[in-house]
């Protein structure tokens, strides 16, 4: 058949037309494969992912606008802590001390029917230069009220602990969503190379209810999930075998990190072996440097007399020891911090703030084994200077009724209205914002889960709606499609 003929021409167009898109499907997918991993930009014109080396998924990045805070400490009290009984004072709630709440007649929440309104087991005081009225319950914590910005307007989507967790934690209700850490870690990376980009410190008691759904990454790289840590147990499986000399050990890893650059090379594009290999490495850096940050030996006297490292209450001793070694990690520049007060494994009120029986009786103990070591962290952040570009960030699940419940001296579940505060990097001082009605009951300009997570990105330079993981054919984020920056408490 002649080259010139119409028919041979013809074959070549289709050739041509088959050749080309099979390549271009193959880039296409390809290209799918990439995002999914979260290597690509989804839109050139606005980048919603970052680009993130495998051989280094912790490497830091650049945030999206100059941020505000360089690192994020979250203090995290499981169990539903009362905003009645510590920061959100209601004086009409004290009138009516004993009276049926108006409107609520024949209220049913979490676990019955409400009994009438009590007002708050401690009383309250003003503190400070603002005179913020904060109550007994945490004296010390109270004396730092002018370093505080309040929200007093936070509203929940679940008023049951593990759906609580899991939004306050990850913003879902649901299973299967990475924590906010994760998400810190997989925008911004880390500015530590010893050590991990995001750190968890369960309580002494235990974990709480969802446990590492708290400090999961989900569908986000396993290299951005939270690192369980506490002081009196450290990274497990870091220590040198015995009968395994320092030198030994050094030429061992130096041999290894050979092999595992021949390997690599011959597998160009193996993201996953590349990952595996930081992460290895990164365990083997740790081995000093997780011993040292650990090491709570080398601090003053006077500064674990501040925290209260030797209480004779074991477990306010622990939760102190904790909150020390939470400052040392921010300091040596861990990415975020997430520190739990408050354990499930002891049982309803018993480990946890959740007072439905005995409230009085129940945060009499959880009380004192926060509120010393808590302010001792906040105060030596202050000291050193890390408030100044460490966000800290207080939360519960949801708050709590201001009735008790019928036959009981507790406070059941309430989700429409409750208390957050903020401190340190980027916000106002001694500010509160929003509010609760009369009764503390529910929220007059409710304020989501979802605006308290878009503010702390933006504090972190991060756009919380151009952050974003390819999933399941969905672009997520942190916020969903919800979320707004509180702009009024920034500073």
């Amino acid at each position: 058949m002649p080259n010139d003929s119409p028919v041979f021409n013809s074959l070549l167009d289709r050739r041509s037309f088959l050749g080309h898109a099979g390549t271009g499907l193959s880039a296409v997918a390809l290209a799918s494969l990439l995002a999914d991993q979260g290597f690509l930009r989804a839109d050139d014109s606005k980048p919603i992912r970052p680009a993130i080396r495998p051989d280094a998924p912790l490497a830091p990045r650049k945030p999206h606008f100059e941020p505000k805070a360089k690192r994020v400490l979250t203090l995290f009290c499981s169990g539903a802590v009362s905003h009645i009984d510590t920061f959100d004072y209601k004086p009409e709630l004290v009138k009516r001390d004993g009276q049926p709440m108006p409107g609520a007649d024949k209220l049913v929440t979490f676990q019955g029917a409400q009994g009438n309104l009590v007002k708050p087991i401690w009383p309250f005081k003003p503190r400070g230069k603002s005179g913020k009225m904060v109550s007994e319950l945490l004296p010390r914590l109270a004396e730092l009220a002018d370093e505080m910005c309040f929200i007093h307007s936070m509203t929940a989507k679940s008023n049951t602990h593990g759906p609580g967790e899991n939004q306050m934690s990850t913003g879902f209700t649901l299973d299967g969503f990475p924590c906010a850490g994760a998400w810190v870690s997989y925008a911004l990376g880390s500015e530590c190379r010893d050590l991990p980009a995001f750190v968890a410190i369960p309580d002494p008691r235990g974990v709480p209810q969802v446990g590492p759904n708290n400090w999961g990454s989900a569908f986000l790289p396993a290299a951005f999930q939270g690192t369980p840590w506490t002081a009196d147990k450290p990274v497990p499986n870091l220590s040198r075998p015995a009968g395994v000399s320092e030198k030994e050990d050094v030429e061992t890893r130096d041999f290894l990190h050979l092999l595992n650059d021949e390997h690599l090379k011959t597998r160009p594009g193996d993201v996953q072996l590349a990952a595996r290999i930081a992460s290895y490495e990164l365990a083997a850096r740790m081995q000093l440097s997780a011993a040292k940050v650990a090491d709570l030996s080398k601090e003053s006297r006077s500064v674990h007399d501040m925290y209260g490292t030797t209480d004779s209450n074991k477990w306010k001793a622990g939760f102190a020891r904790n909150c020390l070694l939470a400052r040392r990690l921010l300091e040596n520049d861990v990415r975020f911090v997430q520190l739990f007060n408050g354990a499930y494994a002891m049982g309803e009120g018993v480990g946890n703030w959740d007072g439905h029986r005995s409230i009085k009786t129940q945060y009499d103990v959880h009380g004192p084994i926060l509120d010393q070591p808590c302010a001792a962290l906040l105060t030596d952040l202050k000291r050193t200077g890390l408030l100044k570009d460490t966000l800290v960030v207080w939360v519960t699940e949801f708050g709590r009724m201001p009735t008790f419940q019928k036959g009981a001296s507790g406070r059941d579940h309430n989700p429409k209205g409750f208390t957050v505060w903020l401190a340190g990097a980027g916000v106002k001082r001694a500010f509160s914002y929003g509010s609760t009605d009369d009764f503390g009951y529910q929220s007059i300009e409710k304020t989501t889960i979802y605006d308290l997570h878009a503010t702390i990105l933006h504090l972190l330079g991060l756009d919380h709606e151009r952050l974003s993981f390819y999933h399941n054919g969905i672009e997520r984020r942190l916020t969903d499609v919800h979320g707004q920056v509180i702009k009024p408490i920034l500073a």
